[in-house]
């Protein structure tokens, strides 16, 4: 697709009419407009499928219309009428679709056959399914540890599909689960439950209708969760006061007009989303935190001095808390002055937002990566359940914690066993279903994978989805490794980079997608996913398979298991995929919070996996929720070099995760490109560069070793001083391998040093050579 590559201002709200030109322009470009128009009525209803997209929640499944753009792009891509076949892959080598861009790579359609890569001329070629089992079956067994392996999983996997790897991969002997979460939302999994005993989020989507107050941290709504954009447009409507804390002003986060709403629709109006919208640092969410909670101790002790009632929920505090005197401590002897030089805010904007949070009876407080991504997530993410508890916003109607999960399963699949750090209850659940042991030594997370690739020590890859190669930090070295690999195995639907980023031995196994009928040995079956608030449903595809050749998530895991484990395994493979009742029954062993599944997902809309925080039940060592202290206030190290800038990656309006659905970013202005980076005036004033200029981008590491992107162009924007943005995946490559937080060993895309310079050449051909020489095309 060729794209007219321009900067303009695009003056229009989130959502609207632009939204549905570019819903109907997807239909168009993938060959569906009419099929694919037919296909969403289906999306999030009784009886059909679930968004292959993001993980934001359903109401009760029962919408007419509750779909959003990204989401009928997710279709789009999947239901394309595209075709990658065995003679497109007889036609190109892989070093040739190496140096496709992304885009393009998605554009072949969907993959129609398992493919295995032929050395000889470097080409994918056609192989059974039976062969493809036993090569990786071969290459498992012939380790000399099962640790030698590791094996990935994309949040868009389904749990049954989820279940049976991570049954299978434990019992052929390791924990070695490197996966999506452990790249996003694992500083929420470490660091919830050491706040309040579990590691998810404690609301419900109709804690949306009842909260007075609404406070968004480090998430973009528009592009990430665009369906949570209907409840904000309702919660704004009612009244609702929703403050939101994000380095960019993003649209969607100030004004959004429903295609749901026919009054905005026919009178091109809108409604004004945020309250307040303050342009915090990045990295400086943490000050803004301890801020908010200094200005609600002052008025708290201005309170007992006036002995007027207390601002602190004291009865909450005394009867559920723990540490509330070392926090208080803390947020003593913090000064304002820090506070605001930390977060780039002024103390009156911070004490305005606290007003309101003190204020409102009910607060939910929504976050995404923009918290977890820095090298102190974890505690991060701590502060924000801080702030809820000295309120007592946890367990009550109109207020809680709300993490905001990726992509569609990613929950799910950490729900049932997908985790490189199995505890005694899962262990002992798969004991007592299949009568093995497990290892219950902790494997390899998606740094530890890295690391072993690194020394030479990993052997096969597997991927259950995803796109690890490109989705990985520091990729521009790292992908070598990758190379050096064995076999890699990798289960999709579509090409892309990872694909050409292959071990000596390399299988494509194309699986059927989100919207396609499963006809299993006992009929049609349908998966289950878990959204963000832990509602779990089924999810039944509608559309004939995109080739006959195709098979199931389930059926390759159990297809890898047999030819892998042979006649000693203990689970009955063939018996469960015949019917994934059985293998939801079996889940129902493993963990008995899924009492009832069958009979639970067949009631529209579910049911949800009870939150003991939501019901003030608190699973931690204290017995209590915990006030934890945050030291100081730098989400990140402080480089030593004062040039350096905190460059934040993130996604354009047409990206979800690593998949491009165009090279433009309507609602920031950007069309066409992506080899861009945001500045704002006064810093492009400080270094002598203007808007449009080419420049080259240096990560700050004290390891010795150069990691650049080169030939970006500079987009003016407001930004707060000291920061920049740019794109994800393109930038990650300065991101290296070792910036991660050591608790929960999340690579900290969201904060990285750099300096940015003129480009030596200026010109559009040296970031061409660049990309090639990488094997990933930056598309200029």
């Amino acid at each position: 697709m060729s794209e007219k590559k321009v900067i303009r201002i695009y003056s229009e709200p989130a959502g609207g009419w632009g939204a549905l030109k570019a819903t109907g322009e997807a239909l168009k470009i993938q060959g569906i407009a009419v099929s694919g128009a037919q296909t969403l009525l289906h999306m999030n209803q009784p009886q059909g499928f679930d968004c292959p997209g993001c993980a934001w929640p359903d109401p009760k499944h029962t919408s007419s219309f509750e779909f959003c753009e990204n989401g009928a792009k997710a279709v789009a891509w999947e239901a394309t009428a595209m075709r990658c076949t065995p003679e497109f892959f007889a036609k190109h080598s892989v070093s040739e679709l190496a140096a496709w861009n992304d885009y393009d790579l998605e554009m072949a359609g969907r993959l129609t056959h398992p493919m295995v890569y032929d050395a000889a001329s470097d080409r994918y070629v056609p192989i059974e399914w039976d062969d493809a089992f036993a090569l990786v079956g071969r290459h498992l067994n012939a380790l000399d540890h099962p640790d030698q392996a590791d094996f990935y999983t994309s949040g868009r996997a389904s749990n049954e599909a989820a279940f049976l790897y991570q049954l299978f991969v434990r019992e052929f002997g390791t924990n070695n689960f490197p996966d999506c979460s452990n790249m996003c939302h694992e500083a929420t999994s470490v660091g919830l439950p050491q706040s309040i005993g579990v590691g998810k989020g404690t609301v419900l989507l109709e804690d949306f209708e009842h909260a007075d107050a609404i406070f968004i941290f480090g998430q973009n709504p528009g592009t990430n969760s665009p369906r949570m954009m209907s409840d904000l447009h309702s919660a704004a409507r009612r009244g609702a006061k929703i403050v939101s804390f994000n380095p960019f002003r993003e649209r969607a986060l100030e004004r959004f007009a429903s295609p749901q709403n026919p009054v905005e629709m026919a009178t091109l109006g809108f409604t004004n989303i945020s309250s307040f919208l303050y342009q915090v640092r990045v990295g400086g969410d943490v000050a803004v935190l301890k801020g908010m909670m200094k200005a609600i101790v002052e008025a708290d002790d201005a309170a007992i001095a006036a002995d007027q009632p207390r601002v602190l929920d004291v009865e909450f505090i005394e009867g559920h808390t723990h540490g509330i005197d070392a926090l208080l401590a803390d947020l003593r002897t913090t000064r304002w002055d820090a506070i605001e030089r930390t977060s780039g805010l002024t103390r009156d904007e911070i004490c305005n937002a606290a007003n309101i949070y003190m204020r409102a009876k009910n607060a939910i407080l929504v976050y995404g990566m923009g918290i977890t991504q820095h090298h102190r997530g974890t505690e991060n993410v701590q502060q924000i359940a801080n702030l809820a508890l000295l309120r007592g916003n946890v367990g009550r109607p109109g207020a809680g914690i709300c993490p905001v999960r990726g992509h569609s399963n990613v929950q799910g699949n950490r729900t049932v066993g997908i985790t490189e750090k199995p505890n005694a209850q899962l262990i002992a659940g798969i004991e007592r279903a299949f009568g093995f042991t497990p290892p219950s030594k902790h494997g390899n997370d998606v740094v530890a994978t890295l690391d072993s690739m690194t020394r030479g020590e990993a052997k096969v890859f597997m991927a259950l989805g995803g796109n690890f190669a490109a989705a990985i930090p520091d990729w521009a070295r790292l992908q070598n490794d990758i190379r050096e690999l064995d076999l890699t195995v990798h289960i999709a639907t579509k090409l892309n980079r990872s694909h050409l980023v292959h071990g000596k031995a390399a299988l494509i196994l194309p699986c059927l997608g989100r919207t396609e009928i499963d006809i299993q040995a006992d009929g049609p079956q349908s998966i289950t996913v878990e959204d963000s608030m832990s509602m779990v449903h089924a999810s039944a595809g509608r559309n004939e398979p995109a080739s006959p050749f195709l098979m199931s998530e389930p059926a390759i895991v159990a297809g890898i298991a047999r030819a892998t484990l042979g006649e000693t395994s203990r689970v009955p493979w063939e018996h469960l995929v015949a019917s994934y009742d059985r293998i939801r029954d079996a889940i129902e062993i493993v963990f008995p919070i899924f009492q009832a599944y069958n009979a639970r997902i067949r009631v529209p809309g579910g049911f949800h996996l009870t939150s003991s925080a939501r019901e003030r039940v608190w699973d931690t060592k204290t017995g209590r929720a915990n006030f934890l202290v945050f030291d100081g206030l730098d989400e990140n190290p402080v480089p030593d070099d004062p040039d350096a800038l905190a460059l934040t990656t993130m996604r354009s309006h047409d990206q979800y995760n690593t998949t491009l659905y165009s090279h433009s970013d309507r609602y920031r202005g950007v069309f066409g490109q992506r080899d861009v980076v945001f500045m704002n005036a006064r810093e492009l004033k400080k270094r002598n560069l203007h808007a449009g200029d080419r420049v080259d981008l240096f990560a700050v590491a004290n390891d010795g070793i150069e990691r650049v992107i080169r030939n970006f162009k500079i987009v003016e924007y407001a930004l707060p001083d000291g920061c920049c943005g740019a794109y994800y995946p393109e930038v990650n490559p300065l991101v290296p391998l070792h910036a991660f937080d050591p608790q929960s060993r999340t690579p900290a895309y969201k904060s990285v040093p750099v300096k940015i310079v003129p480009s030596a050449t200026g010109d559009e051909s040296a970031l061409h050579a660049t990309a090639v020489q990488t094997g990933h095309e930056h598309h200029a």
